[in-house]
């Protein structure tokens, strides 16, 4: 059946979504089934009248779908809509001779894992953490004590790093049938409906642990099993049958499991798994990214910047968001990252005597502050080092830096926005309080960062203020060090997702192919389909879903 789509239909903040279907339904033919939004976008250009702006679809007859948009009042936005098709297993699968093994329960393990299952392959689910719930209590005793596990943290454990964000799905890759397949089964298993149709969805953290959670549980409903608090510490391949063996330790036993099928989903921060496999031969290169600092201002001043007078204590707008970017000499450029409106800055190393933050949002978005990373490129000429690890090491010195200057207690090194524009060291804070726990301490990024990365904030802060008022803000504060936003490394794989050693498929983030949630879980599904074809399935027929396409 013919789909239409009609673009850009305004309507005021304050107008129901209902309100606003049931004015496209007045316009519509007799014939026309199944009105949904399918798109929703502020336009917020215009400081002294905001509009969201929708997209919407509909169902019509085969026998001529152009008509419609010939009659409709909407006839200059009117058009047949192109419908993404989101994959849907197939029960058919032959079970291959051992079962698949999923390391990591992230995005991409997680979404990879549910697509192995749904077609009959029964994978092995291994996680160094704890399961979500556990999980909470581990990290939450680390933010109020200081205790920090090592194994089950906000890098670690059941859901990956993301369970600990805003939960942002907005991504740069296209819309297409595996981010269909992404999102459909997030709403399914607990997140906002919403994300199917708002331009910049998102899920928060609260709501995030609720899907991870009943993900798993579909999981294992349909043949999978979870083995959580427990590491990947070997892999031994055998050439002549193409068969590995993995060995895995949990708290109180070391065990092994062979497979012909890995996928390592491993996240960014798994260090001393990229250097295993490094020397077991696993092909791997350096990877630029970037580090830097969270940037924190009060709600209420984003708010009036984005949305001005009128509209800036509006109940009908949440919390206002920021993407800025500042192009700088020596290649280097300044850009905001994970932006977390109504936020907290949260403490987010996995290891013992590093500080490092990162940014949490929850679904409510009603914190006090907002916050976002404010990140430097680097890559080997900081490093110093073209070997595939340096970026690690790069990584590590400046979080051991940033544990010393905190006071050596996991707090946090912070400056204002005022003290780092004029080069002082900070002694005192002003209207903006820190969000970070366990604490801050007042300091100088002179004595964390290399010259250029502590250049590059100063000017690029400066070049973002043109853009977004008041984000040079005197009492704004930096807390560093934000270090852990992407994988220093690229685990090299073919146009198989497979790596030099056969059997072996890097995924995700971590593995250096993703940018976030919705990319990490979009590579899972990529990778699971490339292992179901390897087996000879029937694969994934077409099944549509309306899916946003921005």
């Amino acid at each position: 059946m013919p789909r239409i789509r009609i673009n850009n239909i305004k309507a005021d903040i304050e107008t129901p979504e209902e309100e606003v279907l049931n004015t496209i339904r007045q316009t519509l033919p007799k014939d026309a089934e199944n009105l949904q939004l399918v798109k929703k976008s502020l336009d917020a250009r215009n400081k002294n009248h905001l509009y969201y702006i929708y997209a919407a679809e509909y169902d019509t007859a085969p026998s001529s779908p152009a008509t419609h948009c010939e009659d409709s009042f909407f006839l200059s936005h009117c058009e047949e809509a192109l419908a993404d098709e989101a994959i849907s297993p197939s029960k058919s699968t032959p079970s291959p001779r051992h079962r698949p093994v999923v390391v990591g329960s992230g995005p991409a393990g997680m979404m990879a894992a549910l697509c192995l299952a749904e077609a009959g392959l029964n994978p092995i689910i291994i996680e160094r953490g704890a399961n979500v719930d556990e999980r909470q209590k581990a990290v939450a005793r680390f933010w109020q004590t200081g205790e920090l596990n090592e194994h089950t943290n906000v890098q670690f454990g059941e859901g990956g790093a993301g369970t600990f964000s805003d939960g942002k799905l907005m991504t740069g890759i296209k819309k297409d049938e595996y981010t269909a397949k992404v999102l459909n089964e997030f709403a399914a298993a607990g997140a906002p409906k919403e994300i199917l149709y708002l331009a910049k969805p998102h899920i928060g953290t609260d709501k995030l642990v609720t899907m991870t959670r009943n993900l798993r549980e579909k999981i294992i409903t349909l043949g999978g099993e979870y083995h959580f608090n427990t590491q990947l510490t070997d892999i031994t391949p055998h050439p002549e049958t193409n068969l590995l063996t993995l060995t895995l330790h949990s708290p109180h036993t070391a065990s092994t499991l062979i497979t012909d099928t890995l996928i390592l989903a491993l996240g960014h921060s798994a260090r001393d798994t990229f250097k295993m496999l490094y020397d077991r031969g696993v092909q791997m290169t350096q990877k630029p990214f970037a580090v830097g600092v969270r940037i924190e201002h009060k709600q209420s001043a984003i708010n009036l910047a984005q949305y001005g007078k009128k509209y800036h204590n509006s109940p009908y707008l949440g919390a206002a968001d920021y993407k800025l970017a500042a192009h700088l000499p020596d290649n280097r450029s300044l850009y905001t990252f994970c932006m977390c409106p109504g936020g907290t800055v949260v403490a987010a190393t996995s290891l013992k005597e590093h500080v490092v933050t990162n940014g949490m949002s929850e679904f409510a978005r009603n914190k006090e502050n907002a916050n976002s990373a404010l990140l430097v490129n680097v890559d080997e000429r900081d490093f110093g080092s073209p070997h595939p690890l340096a970026g690690i090491e790069f990584q590590e010195k400046l979080e051991k830096k940033a544990f010393i200057l905190g006071g050596k207690n996991y707090n946090a090194p912070v400056q204002t926005v005022g003290d780092l524009l004029a080069g002082r060291p900070t002694k005192k804070l002003g209207s903006v309080t820190p969000s970070y726990a366990p604490g801050v301490t007042p300091s100088d990024f002179k004595q964390l960062f290399p010259k250029a990365i502590y250049q590059t904030l100063q000017q690029g802060i400066k070049e973002m203020d043109k853009k977004l008022r008041g984000f040079a803000d005197k009492d704004a504060v930096l807390t560093a060090v934000e270090s852990r936003s992407s994988s220093p490394v690229r685990i090299l794989r073919d146009e198989n997702h497979e790596s030099n050693i056969k059997g072996i498929y890097p995924v995700g983030e971590g593995a250096g192919y993703a940018g976030g949630i919705t990319s990490a879980a979009a590579d899972g599904v990529k990778t699971a389909q490339k292992i179901l074809l390897r087996h000879h399935t029937t694969t994934y027929p077409s099944k549509k879903y309306n899916i946003l396409t921005n």
